[in-house]
């Protein structure tokens, strides 16, 4: 079953967050637009690359009125330690949020139950709407790092379509680009 539309269900975590233990909960994700970002450990080789880059386009995402989530199976002590010894992840100003639990990494399907990375996160992406309802997923093997372009991109388009209902946003959109409205007249002509 495809988790594209549904609800975000009740949980609880920690994350470190601009110094600090804060609490996260399914609400935080509610009454503004949320990048949740699934990486696969602390202290390993891709992912700061991933943060690095999110941490670097940071501020375009709050200028669209998003918040970024980092999330991996470690702790939110694991977070600290990296984010006090890594000087590309002491550029993150996002939440990292630890998952020992596995209970997001359950519910958002990325958690991997076998082989020697059993326990981890694969890298999975996930935009949700202020109502809590995921709106784009993409979930790829732990050897291929992501865009934080692309993922802006992606959050522009769920945004264009969620303000102008009857619109769709073709393939290779980008903001300001024409959208499409489909119709009966649209039927074979594209």
């Amino acid at each position: 079953m495809s988790l594209i539309n549904t609800q975000i269900t009740p949980f609880q975590a920690t994350a470190y967050h601009k110094g600090k233990f804060v609490p996260v909960t399914q609400d935080s994700f509610k009454g503004k637009w949320s990048v949740v970002v699934f990486y696969p450990a602390d202290f390993t080789f891709v992912c700061p690359t991933e943060l690095g880059d999110l941490a670097d386009n940071y501020a375009e995402f709050q200028k669209l009125g998003a918040e970024v989530y980092g999330v991996s199976t470690d702790t939110h002590f694991t977070h600290k330690a990296w984010h006090d010894t890594s000087d590309t992840i002491k550029k993150v100003q996002y939440p990292l949020i630890g998952d020992p639990s596995h209970q997001l990494a359950r519910f958002f399907q990325v958690l991997i139950t076998e082989g020697e990375d059993t326990g981890l996160a694969l890298r999975g992406t996930f935009i949700i709407d202020p109502e809590g309802r995921i709106k784009t997923i993409e979930v790829h093997d732990n050897g291929i790092g992501r865009d934080a372009k692309e993922t802006l991109r992606r959050l522009k388009a769920a945004q264009y379509v969620a303000a102008h209902p009857g619109e769709v946003c073709p393939a290779k959109w980008s903001e300001g680009a024409e959208t499409l409205k489909p119709s009966l007249d649209l039927v074979g002509k594209i």
